[in-house]
């Protein structure tokens, strides 16, 4: 059994999470205010659930990270961004931005995708995370084509840890490109590493890997503890 979490409940240790049926799964119940989420990522544990389900707080083991250095970009993107990058130094179609809309690309990940229903991204899970990027936490980088949001992604910054929350595309690859400049901009400002939470082929084919969750957690209680990065503005991803 997972402990049922309050308002003011708070987090069991992360080994406690179970390992069979649903491994992972710490917790139940509490809330999705900018505050919970906040301490949750500090302790190396995230929300995921389901339309009717109550909130579900998890921590992973083995974890999936992608270690900023070892970002794959394959030779086709490679031509994407360079022709993306002289449109955006040069004031051409297309554009890349840091925090121009965080709630825009939220909602762009909620919605459903061409091979199925929407994400897991409820209102309540806008409203949370909107509510961290209020705070200066969560930040979003966008892709825009003629004045049009095509791509994005964002995630949560605590000093140098930065945590993978969802992508999407409109375009070709424009979520890639939206995460080769983020990337780009993490490695610039000192942070080794993106949680990307869960295992799955696509972020393997762009340099993430499992490890140990006493290894991530390792490496977050240091990272969190440096100061906040930033400004927010997108460099060069080569």
């Amino acid at each position: 059994m997972i402990p049922w979490l309050d308002a003011h409940t708070p987090f069991p240790d992360v080994s406690e999470a179970l390992t069979i049926d649903a491994p992972g799964l710490l917790a139940a119940g509490a809330d999705l205010s900018p505050q919970r989420l906040l301490l949750a990522y500090q302790h190396g544990i995230f929300p995921w659930f389901s339309e009717g389900q109550p909130i579900l707080w998890w921590s992973t083991d083995p974890r999936m990270v992608l270690y900023t250095d070892d970002f794959k970009v394959s030779d086709s993107l490679k031509k994407t961004l360079r022709r993306v990058e002289g449109s955006r130094t040069g004031g051409g179609r297309w554009q890349v931005a840091f925090d121009k809309d965080f709630e825009a690309v939220m909602r762009a990940c909620a919605a459903p995708r061409k091979d199925g229903p929407g994400t897991w991204i409820s209102e309540d899970i806008i409203d949370g995370y909107t509510g961290l990027h209020a705070l200066g936490y969560a930040h979003s980088a966008e892709v825009w084509f003629d004045g049009e949001l095509v791509g994005g992604a964002y995630g949560v910054c605590i000093g140098h840890m930065f945590y993978g929350e969802s992508m999407f595309a409109r375009v070709s690859d424009a979520s890639k490109v939206a995460l080769a400049y983020l990337v780009a901009f993490l490695r610039t400002n000192g942070v080794r590493m993106v949680d990307c939470q869960q295992e799955t082929g696509h972020l393997a084919s762009l340099g993430a890997a499992p490890i140990s969750r006493s290894v991530f957690l390792q490496h977050l209680r240091a990272a969190i503890r440096q100061p906040a990065i930033g400004p927010w503005r997108p460099v060069a991803p080569f």
